[in-house]
């Protein structure tokens, strides 16, 4: 499976002249015949469209000479998917993703003028959903997508969202104080010790690769927890991130405590789809 992996590697970096990013992130998922199967995920960056159909007729080349069947799994603008398998088993998807810098312009202006707005978009709960991913990172302008960790294909958004050119952040689960809000299996919780909290946290960051912040997916009662703030602002400071408060209750703490705890934070101004009809949010 290796030496299939290091085939497709040295041939993308030949066709692209050594200028694509390209990451192998191996994987471990359930087989469908019992057991644990391993998977390489290989993220190719490509530097013009044009090189698409010279990467597919190569890829076609290593998988007949390995007796691999290649499918295209989906496709997206700006991001091509191929399946590799072995008597019908997956061992390799290769991620073709054109980075927005090398994108078709739209013709808009990238200059921002003085005294004019800036908006700073945040799309929570990537995680669930592929065909939903694959809307929001085929945009062609720069977004910041919030990644929920420990889900099947939290590390497939987070690189494709990153090899694209979107901003990544971690979409941290907490503990709401609304009896009917869905509970993630892993997330901080009211009571927590300090060790706890950074074991959950450390955890989390492993499944959401290229992070560069935190913003909290629900909390409402763990964002009022000075305790629980002050146990996790410290471990953002280590690493270097950022906090974003979603403000998903009204007496939070977490951005007065990033604040005091030296971490570079902001907080949410404006949810875009409490009620998601296009008239709303505009209005929003």
């Amino acid at each position: 499976m290796r030496r299939v992996t290091a085939e497709i590697v040295a041939s993308a970096q030949k066709i692209t002249n050594n200028q694509a990013q390209i990451i192998v992130r191996p994987q471990v998922q359930a087989s469908k015949r019992g057991g644990w199967g391993a998977i390489d995920e290989i993220y190719v960056s490509l530097q013009a469209l044009a090189q698409e159909a010279a990467l597919k007729e190569s890829f076609d080349s290593i998988a007949a000479r390995h007796g691999l069947t290649i499918t295209a799994a989906t496709a997206s603008p700006g991001i091509t998917r191929l399946d590799l398998s072995l008597n019908g088993i997956r061992t390799h998807t290769i991620h073709m993703v054109t980075p927005l810098s090398n994108a078709p312009s739209l013709g808009h202006k990238n200059s921002v003028q003085s005294g004019t707005a800036r908006l700073a978009i945040i799309i929570d709960d990537m995680g669930y959903d592929r065909s939903a991913a694959d809307a929001v990172i085929a945009l062609p302008f720069r977004l910041t997508v919030s990644v929920l960790p420990h889900l099947p294909i939290s590390s497939e958004i987070a690189e494709e969202a990153h090899t694209r050119g979107d901003q990544v952040l971690l979409h941290l689960p907490m503990e709401s104080d609304t009896a009917t809000a869905k509970s993630e299996q892993i997330e901080l919780r009211v009571g927590m010790s300090t060790a706890q909290v950074s074991s959950a946290v450390s955890g989390m960051l492993d499944t959401v690769p290229h992070v560069v912040g935190v913003n909290n997916h629900q909390g409402s009662r763990a964002t009022s927890d000075p305790a629980l703030m002050q146990a996790l602002m410290p471990l953002l400071r280590e690493r270097g991130l950022f906090f974003i408060d979603s403000r998903t209750g009204a007496k939070t703490v977490a951005y007065d405590t990033a604040k005091l705890d030296g971490v570079r934070a902001a907080s949410r101004k404006v949810f875009l789809d409490d009620i998601a009809t296009r008239g709303a949010i505009v209005a929003q």
